[in-house]
């Protein structure tokens, strides 16, 4: 039996998930950083949703299958978010002048995240009807982190 480490392509993956069709797949084996869902209303309408739930993970670190079905739409100053260019599923964002990180969005994720949101972000532009109900801190605008 070989003494060296395990093949890679053997060892399950921390987290996975993707696109909604399923055309674009990513997988990391780290720790994303805190799970914090966005208020602001450019997210609710990038999402459809009350909020958009996201983390960062170091892009390095993050494998992604189909990438070439990703298209990337500048929907602000220092954003690309990333869409499936099949269904129009959002499965991560870039930010500009952080070249070094993703923020997949939790909802995208195929494996459990077994955690609670550490903060909410943007919570003065939220939609009056999203009622937060956690304990997690909540900021106006962006967070002090």
């Amino acid at each position: 039996m070989n003494g060296g480490s395990a093949d890679p392509r053997s060892v399950t993956p921390r987290y996975e998930g993707g696109c909604l069709c399923g055309v674009v797949r990513y997988r990391t084996d780290a720790e994303p950083g805190p799970l914090f869902p966005c208020h602001r209303s450019r997210c609710r309408k990038a999402r459809g949703s009350a909020f958009m739930a996201i983390m960062r993970v170091p892009a390095v670190a993050v494998q992604i299958a189909g990438a070439e079905a990703l298209r990337a739409l500048r929907s602000s100053p220092d954003l690309c978010r990333q869409s499936c260019g099949r269904r129009g599923s959002p499965p991560l964002t870039h930010p500009d002048g952080m070249p070094d990180i993703l923020r997949l969005r939790a909802g995208s994720l195929g494996t459990p995240l077994p955690r609670m949101p550490e903060q909410h972000v943007f919570v003065g532009s939220k939609a009056p009807w999203d009622l937060i109900c956690d304990q997690a801190p909540q900021h106006a605008e962006r967070s002090a982190s």
